[in-house]
């Protein structure tokens, strides 16, 4: 994970209609942005967090905090994931894996005795200069999404 106070890595990647959307397009604009790593669309705990997301999105647009989430499926499986789940956020495709690995989210993972190379459910909280202000490690997702709002109406 990175660490708090550390600048974040900028990046470029393609959301779930095929536009391009870069992390530091949203600095100066003197709100926080909310970016998550999940591990897979359409599995139980990303559907979980996405929907937790979805559900107070719009406490999340009063504070003008964007949500951007983001896994290693394609631009494809982001739209069919967005739509079946009617998630009004950004997510983003990853396939090469420049954010994941960037932000120190593609670890080791054991499941069953057996170890493998995976996203680690991470969420970013990063300023308005791009840095990161708060980590919240390993995260549960049913309850990710009010947990941060909640940080986020006391800061």
């Amino acid at each position: 994970m990175l660490a708090v106070g550390t600048k974040a890595p900028d990046f470029t990647l393609y959301d779930k209609d095929g536009n391009e959307v870069t992390l530091s397009s949203y600095y100066g604009k003197g709100n926080p942005i909310v970016v998550y790593f999940y591990p897979r669309d359409n599995t139980p705990g990303c559907i979980k967090q996405a929907c937790g997301f979805r559900d107070v999105y719009e406490e999340y647009e009063k504070l003008s905090v964007p949500v951007i989430g983001i896994s290693k499926d394609s631009v494809k499986s982001h739209l069919n994931f967005a739509t079946k789940h009617e998630l009004p956020f950004i997510l983003l495709a990853d396939k090469e894996l420049q954010a994941i690995q960037a932000f120190d989210v593609w670890q080791e993972k054991k499941l069953y005795g057996k170890v493998s190379m995976g996203v680690v459910r991470t969420t970013y909280i990063i300023d308005e200069n791009g840095v990161i202000e708060k980590v919240y490690e390993k995260v549960k997702p049913d309850k990710n999404a009010q947990e941060i709002l909640e940080y986020l109406r006391e800061r």
